[in-house]
């Protein structure tokens, strides 16, 4: 019998299949794929191991190629695909920018971070090894030692120079470069091992604070990008109001405190949450970790912990070097530490802003803590023990165990749920604790005829020197000394809500001086003290910072319980510079009110730019007699001078109306 091909006919008989279809005859190729036949089952003699196919079979044969040529060329139909969807990101980018580039910003900001961060990874891809290499020539022990020396010689004579000239119009900054010097000074000399102490740390992260301070303070780029930022995150917490509404009520969330502020919390939560599971949070923590720990020469772990304050909390920050917490040494649980105390975590962030504190500072006081955090702690708690964590390679961070994104999103709120109930708790807990202890002062105040007695007042005699060194005007320190009190023995809540009234209370027009008692502060005692302000350092977080380590690391209890107190200092004065770089950088933004313009208006409303142009009226003005009263400077020889005045009289007292 002659032997058939691969592609002839096949004639199986009735005998041979045991199927009533004598005259089938099948392509051996297209039946199935070299190498997948149908085994013969026992019993069954199909002669070359080949079962007819039925019908369902032959009708998935198309469906069985096209998956086929679709798994063959998977990787290039996704690259058209990304391409067609790269063509049309691009033209609705473009389409947006030039129908109106302003409302783009936010847009074209999004898609420059993006583009930089695809442009980074390809580069570091193609020319990193080259990078590298051309490095090598300052592995010399020599070199990098001139270097080092240069540069830090280059770095302190343009300081000096750069002092001397920008204070020469405003030499009140001195004093906050001085408040700088004496925290400096403190801190040293109540140093665990002076000799030990890395100055390259020490003056690395002061510089980086300082640096980023002048980027985001007095360039104008930096200043408009950050209050840009801050605006934008005031809009973004706003869309909390779609939610709390929804199930408060919309009298609630605009009248009552726990309705506004708490479900802030919640959102952010929320949001957090997400970014976590996306990876994004994690890749924001390892860069500044990098950039950190290359700068300031600190280890892997107490690095990515500070690093991690700036986004998390205090608790959670830790939490990204679990493991790894049995085999740090002292120094680096106690930077760890003092990054909790010295910054502020996301969720919280948001509350700070719906109190209505400026968002741009609360923003920048956060990310310039963390230079100034690892400096501080290694002048105070230097490193004599031998690390294991020196590798520049840092730590990998894990993502998250939720499954999918909407698990995400529910976790982080409910986890959130937990941080709104214990700030609610605090703020009644603290709020009514500290009306008990000012009502026993004022009783026993009033025992000797002392009368006004109170923990705040306490706070502004003790601590006004230091508020004075941080460069606030001497007749805002009492009520600084007051908010600073108030942040370290209580809770930087209860801070922040009463710098908000404040802050209120200025852009209402409110007199600032009401019976010999002043109203509120002005706009850069105000900046100060939202720089001094940010941070968990109060004595009520020594509890949650120890229950917190020593639940990841309960074999290290007692040390961590011998170190907490110096790290809570610590963080405290962390704060404290950073309001005194705000004292030295802070100037005044924005071109001075047009009072002759404005007044000539008819205002009825009492507002800031009111208050600060009758003030000037007030000042111009002099009284002859019986005779209309005359003015000078810009308001003389000016018609509506009078009316003005009279306007003005309608809404404060000052002797001029009498």
């Amino acid at each position: 019998m002659e032997k058939s091909s691969g592609r002839e006919p096949i004639a199986l008989s009735t005998m041979e299949t045991g199927i009533e279809n004598p005259g089938l005859e099948l392509m051996e190729e297209e039946v199935k794929p070299e190498g997948s036949r149908k085994t013969e089952a026992p019993g069954h003699s199909l002669g070359d191991g080949l079962d007819p196919p039925s019908t369902h079979q032959r009708n998935q044969w198309p469906f069985t190629k096209a998956r086929s040529f679709c798994k063959t060329y998977a990787s290039f139909f996704k690259k058209i695909l990304l391409g067609l969807l790269c063509l049309a990101y691009a033209a609705y980018f473009l389409a947006a920018c030039i129908l109106n580039f302003q409302r783009a910003l936010a847009l074209f900001v999004i898609t420059c971070f993006v583009i930089f961060v695809l442009v980074h990874r390809f580069l570091k891809k193609l020319f990193g090894q080259k990078l590298t290499s051309c490095l090598k020539p300052f592995e010399n022990s020599r070199l990098r030692f001139w270097t080092k020396w240069v540069f830090a010689g280059v770095s302190l004579v343009g300081l000096i120079l750069w002092l001397c000239l920008d204070t020469a119009q405003r030499p009140e900054q001195l004093i906050s470069f001085a408040g700088i010097c004496m925290f400096v000074i403190i801190l040293f000399a109540c140093s665990k091992h002076h000799r030990a102490v890395s100055w390259r740390t020490v003056f690395w992260g002061l510089g980086l604070q300082f640096v980023f301070g002048i980027l985001v303070i007095r360039t104008d780029p930096g200043f408009i990008a950050f209050q840009w930022l801050g605006e934008q995150v005031q809009i973004f917490l706003n869309y909390t109001v779609a939610g709390s509404s929804f199930v408060f009520g919309d009298t609630l969330i605009k009248d009552v405190f726990a309705f506004q502020s708490l479900p802030i919390i919640i959102f952010f939560g929320c949001i957090m949450s997400i970014l976590y599971y996306l990876g994004l949070m994690q890749w924001a923590v390892q860069k500044v970790a990098w950039f950190l720990q290359v700068t300031m020469g600190t280890t892997a772990t107490e690095t990515l912990a500070v690093a991690g304050n700036i986004f998390v909390g205090m608790t959670e920050a830790p939490l990204l070097i679990r493991p790894y917490l049995g085999d740090m040494t002292l120094s680096e649980i106690h930077a760890v530490m003092t990054g909790g105390f010295a910054t502020i975590s996301g969720t919280v962030l948001g509350a700070f802003i719906s109190f209505g504190v400026d968002a741009s500072s609360l923003i920048s006081a956060s990310v310039m803590a963390a230079p100034c955090a690892l400096a501080l702690s290694k002048l105070v708690y230097p490193e004599v023990e031998e690390s294991k964590f020196k590798s520049e390679e840092g730590v990998i961070l894990p993502r998250g165990k939720e499954k999918n994104i909407l698990e995400a999103a529910s976790s982080g709120a409910t986890d959130a749920i937990g941080l709104a109930t214990n700030v609610a708790a605090n703020l009644i807990a603290f709020l009514a604790v500290l009306a008990f202890i000012n009502a026993a002062l004022s009783w026993l105040g009033e025992l000797v005829d002392i009368q006004g007695l109170s923990f705040q007042v306490i706070c502004s005699y003790i601590l006004r020197p230091m508020v004075f060194m941080m460069g606030v005007e001497w007749t805002d320190c009492p009520i600084v000394a007051e908010l600073v009190g108030i942040k370290f023995f209580t809770n930087e809540f209860v801070a922040y809500q009463q710098l908000s009234q404040y802050k209120n209370k200025r852009l209402s027009g409110v007199e600032e001086w009401i019976e010999g008692e002043k109203q509120w502060i002005s706009v850069r005692a105000e900046i100060i003290t939202t720089f001094s302000l940010c941070g968990f350092a109060n004595l009520s977080s020594i509890g949650i910072t120890l229950g917190g380590l020593t639940s990841m690391a309960p074999q290290r209890k007692s040390e961590m319980s011998k170190t907490v107190i110096s790290a809570l200092f610590t963080g405290a004065c962390v704060s404290l510079i950073s309001a005194c770089v705000a004292g030295i950088l802070y100037v005044p933004r924005g071109a001075e009110a047009d009072c002759v313009s404005f007044l000539n208006t008819s205002f009825t409303n009492r507002t800031y730019e009111t208050y600060v142009c009758c003030r000037g009226l007030f000042q111009s003005t002099f009284l002859n007699g019986t005779n209309p009263p005359s003015f000078s400077g810009p308001w003389e020889d000016k018609e509506f001078s009078a009316t003005a005045l009279a306007n003005c009289c309608g809404l404060y007292t000052n002797a001029i109306c009498a």
